[in-house]
């Protein structure tokens, strides 16, 4: 990281000995997220969006699914505008693998007319301040904002295709398959030491890192070892039951929020007006 202002010799005895002596500088535990939390609203970090698009030749009655990053200076001096970090390329792909390719989000369900249109769905990521856990935190934003987003509504007549507005019909929730969770492990002192969700100063004298992509059914989706220490098979077992463990209660947490999020609708707003008209 070019820019990313370095640690001092003293910060580094400092950090190093206190994981050391099994104590991390915040107070948290080695196996331990920071406080966790979803916005919907203006404040956007994950922003999904859909239009309709004409379906690949190869791929005729599924509909598109991208990611894109984008890494600005506001969130760290490290990252420039028009320029991709190393960073970048590992969130881009890591996102990729985890989300895209393990099929979480149903590409025939976006399907319209097949070989002529469908909807493409894009996710947006912009990072707004950097430190540490940066895998972690877009995978859990691009899962939360797939979940909240809802699509226009589409009706067919022979080959014509009317995109009807929230006021003619109810939005259309996106058909996800699984919620891939990405737990981020960090080595230090030779792979002696092994903890979760680093911070931007843990990151920076680790050894070596790991990171799992596991839904809460158990299924993997992705194991990326990112250089550094070697590590043991029961290490890599033990790091998978543990990335389990918090990727079944980060879906919880992103349910509640996504609860929270409905029932802060007035009952007298326009969505909710018109799911209780499509109920009856």
């Amino acid at each position: 990281m070019p820019r990313e202002p370095g640690l001092s010799l003293n910060e580094r005895s400092f950090i190093l000995q206190a994981l050391q002596e099994n104590i991390r500088i915040d107070g948290r535990s080695f196996d331990a997220f920071r406080d966790l939390d979803l916005n919907f609203g203006d404040e956007v970090i994950s922003r999904i969006s859909a239009e309709v698009a004409k379906p690949f030749p190869d791929r005729l009655c599924d509909g598109i699914f991208t990611i894109t990053t984008e890494l600005s200076p506001v969130a760290s001096p490290a990252f420039e505008v028009g320029r991709q970090t190393d960073q970048e390329v590992i969130l881009s792909r890591t996102l990729e693998k985890a989300i895209r390719r393990s099929g979480a989000l149903d590409t025939e369900s976006l399907c319209i007319i097949a070989g002529q249109k469908c909807w493409s769905i894009r996710a947006d990521v912009h990072l707004l301040d950097y430190d540490g856990g940066l895998v972690d935190a877009s995978c859990i934003a691009v899962i939360a904002a797939l979940q909240h987003f809802r699509r226009p509504d589409v009706s067919i007549e022979g080959e014509d295709v009317t995109v009807h507005t929230m006021e003619e019909r109810v939005p259309v929730p996106l058909s996800l398959l699984h919620h891939p969770i990405c737990v981020t492990f960090s080595f230090f002192l030779g792979g002696d030491v092994v903890l979760i969700d680093a911070t931007l100063q843990e990151e920076l004298l680790r050894n070596g890192e790991l990171i799992i992509a596991v839904n809460r059914h158990g299924e993997v989706c992705q194991i990326a070892k990112l250089g550094g220490v070697a590590i043991e098979a029961l290490t890599l077992l033990n790091c998978a039951n543990v990335a389990l463990t918090k990727a079944q209660w980060i879906t919880r947490f992103i349910s509640s929020k996504l609860e929270e999020d409905l029932r802060a609708k007035t009952p007298g707003s326009l969505l909710a007006e018109l799911s209780a008209e499509n109920e009856r």
